[in-house]
């Protein structure tokens, strides 16, 4: 059975079409929105627009009454058919009305959703009564914290540039209706001058956050992730201080340059960051970072991770000294000393598919991991980069007609496609006036280096840790170099 319900008419006919069968002796009503089209030879065809599913009468009903009109003249809804100006409305349709194709326009669409959403995560965090506290008494034709709503809410759903936000971003989002603004709160220099006034209130936003964050997420903070990164510009920058020329982490060290240091917890939540001159070392920052965490959030025990690159052998003695915690990779020049003892340690089964194994040396704990999971990863990186290395070898062996700089330039290309992989394969070059053949070109594959590479994979470079006071799991009468006696350490 097929019951039929018109709902409006356009260029095509929308219906409610109901499907009904019958499941263990009970019957069943799906419905559907089908849509109609006459094609040119005469034939209709049909297509499924919207599929309701098993909806009970009072679904129904709300589905009629959306295809009610309320006519001000009864006081009453009524139910009106649409058809196009060039169709002519039938004799038997009393309540009917033209629609003019042609001159319908879809006028300014913009974006809703995304900015909504990102109104009501601001609201949540509490970030308009902390803004609005802070730069509530600024002078501005547009209240400052509806123009940072704007920015942040722009950087959740299309990060750009300030610019892009004043030329084109702004004008196709919802922003205006949402935040009851106009288009001046996306001015070009008042979303510049924005950030100088809120430039001043970083340190406090950061706390406010963390307690925010304390609160709904229930974070914690006793492991802080420090990293520093660097972002370039293109240009002079003479109006820049900070802009300098340093060691660039994008490879572009034509560009002058800022540096960037953050603190974050495991789960992603920053606690604190600085924007520092672009030729600003890694290694004089860490110092200055952890009395500003102390300060703002004060002394507790805290765990800082960090690269082997960022602090200094003395950076890491006063930390020591201070009973600061931190784990931070060991120095290359370091592990030589450390492997014949570390062969000598156990492993030891932290969870399926990882293994540690631990060595205490001048209160420090040195910890060696493997992963089974990385292991079988990295075998299968490493094979896919000495198969794509074989076949380039192979082709190029084959080749009959080839001068020795057209091969040298072809080894240089496999040699940085396959990176380290190339260490495993050595390569007898012709000498120059030597021609190329099989004799003076011989690529030959080191199989034991293989097998060490391969065996290689999945361990972790040794990570060096001092577990502070606090961490501390005990000691034994035995003193050891730091007076304390020996740690007993437990996974």
């Amino acid at each position: 059975m097929i019951r039929w319900r018109r709902i409006w008419y356009l260029s095509s006919i929308m219906f409610l079409r109901c499907h009904s069968r019958k499941k263990n002796g009970k019957p069943h009503h799906y419905w559907s929105v089908v849509e109609s089209r006459r094609c040119p030879g005469g034939q209709v065809a049909q297509r499924q627009v919207l599929y309701l599913g098993e909806i009970n009468d009072s679904q129904e009903e709300a589905w009629r009454k959306s295809i009610r009109v309320f006519d001000e003249q009864s006081r009453d809804y009524r139910q009106i058919a649409l058809f196009p100006a060039e169709r002519p409305l039938p004799a038997d349709e009393a309540n009917a009305i033209a629609v003019k194709l042609t001159e319908m326009r879809l006028l300014r669409p913009r974006s809703f959703g995304d900015c909504w959403l990102g109104c009501l995560l601001w609201d949540e965090l509490g970030l308009c009564s902390f803004w609005n506290g802070k730069l509530g008494g600024d002078r501005g034709e547009v209240p400052w914290d509806k123009v940072l709503q704007v920015l942040a809410v722009n950087r959740l759903c299309e990060p750009g540039s300030e610019f892009m936000v004043h030329r084109r971003w702004f004008l196709n989002s919802a922003m205006d209706e949402l935040l009851g603004v106009d288009y001046s709160a996306a001015g070009k220099d008042r979303l510049y001058r924005c950030l100088d006034h809120i430039l001043p209130h970083k340190d406090e936003l950061c706390r406010f956050l963390a307690e925010r964050w304390r609160t709904l997420f229930d974070a914690r903070f006793d492991v802080l992730l420090y990293d520093l990164t660097s972002t370039y510009f293109e240009g002079l920058c003479e109006q820049n201080p900070k802009a300098r020329f340093g060691h660039s982490r994008d490879q572009r060290s034509d560009c002058r340059q800022v540096v960037i240091a953050l603190v974050v917890t495991p789960d992603g939540l920053p606690l604190a960051y600085e924007v520092l001159a672009g030729n600003t070392s890694d290694k004089t920052m860490l110092k200055g970072f952890v009395a500003k965490i102390e300060k703002m959030y004060g002394k507790a025990r805290r765990v800082w991770v960090m690269d082997r690159g960022i602090p200094s052998e003395e950076r890491l003695a006063e930390m020591r000294q201070g009973q600061v915690a931190y784990l931070v990779g060991t120095p290359r020049a370091m592990l030589s000393k450390l492997e014949k003892d570390l062969l000598a340690k156990p492993w030891q089964t932290v969870h399926e598919g990882m293994k540690v194994r631990l060595l205490e040396r001048e209160c420090e704990l040195y910890v060696e991991a493997v992963s089974a999971s990385r292991q079988s990863k990295e075998n299968a990186m490493r094979r896919r980069k000495l198969k794509a290395l074989v076949h380039g070898l192979n082709r190029l062996k084959r080749r009959k007609r080839i001068s020795r700089d057209q091969l040298l330039k072809s080894l240089a290309v496999l040699k940085k496609e396959a990176g380290r992989v190339w260490s495993l394969v050595s390569v007898r070059e012709p000498a120059a006036g030597e021609p190329v053949n099989r004799r003076t070109f011989a690529p030959r594959f080191d199989r034991l280096a293989w097998k060490k590479a391969m065996e290689r994979d999945g361990i972790t470079s040794c990570g060096r840790m001092f577990p502070g006071r606090t961490f501390r799991r005990g000691c034994t009468s035995r003193p050891n170099r730091c007076g304390r006696g020996t740690c007993n350490w437990s996974m």
